[in-house]
């Protein structure tokens, strides 16, 4: 009995070199750009969240917010232990500052700049990684296919960013 044919080859499995060179190509491109959506995350972050991870050794205090401008907030420092008050020290804005709110800070060395202390502090400083996280997740489940590591990245991205928002607010 003679079977019919569909008209379709049969694939025996193997792939032409030139088609896994293709291949191994798109996945090394998609983990550079993964890669390197994580390691502009912590570039950004590492910025402010030096001063707030390693604060030992630097100065902390309270900063009450007196005023607010476009991209800052700048009010009277009242440092721990016998220093002095001082004025116009300024931290970034965000949306959960208030006038009048007092906020635990560090100061950046050199500067008349502070940044947010504590767990509220470290959880903005690494803001910017959780929005790569995020982005890396969309590259790391569509490009590569790896989806374990992609729900985990975006999982972690978006406890990161939750946490702040919970924090700040």
């Amino acid at each position: 009995m003679k079977r019919k044919s569909s008209g379709k080859r049969k694939s025996s499995g193997k792939r032409k070199p030139s088609g896994r060179m293709v291949d191994h190509g798109r996945r090394a491109a998609m983990v550079a750009v993964a890669v390197l959506l994580l390691i502009a995350g912590v570039w950004s972050s590492w910025d402010t969240a030096q001063h707030v991870v390693l604060s030992k050794g630097r100065e902390h205090g309270r900063l009450t917010v007196a005023r607010c401008g476009e991209e800052t907030c700048t009010g009277p420092f009242d440092p721990e232990g016998s220093a002095a008050a001082r004025e116009g020290m300024s931290i970034g804005r965000s949306v959960a500052v208030a006038r009048g709110e007092k906020l635990d800070v560090v100061v950046k060395p050199g500067t008349r700049e502070v940044v947010r202390a504590g767990w509220p502090g470290v959880l903005h400083a690494w803001m910017p990684l959780g929005g790569a996280l995020l982005l890396a997740a969309l590259v790391i489940g569509g490009g590569l296919r790896w989806t374990r590591v992609a729900w985990g990245a975006a999982t972690a991205g978006g406890a990161l960013l939750l946490g702040a928002f919970f924090a700040l607010g």
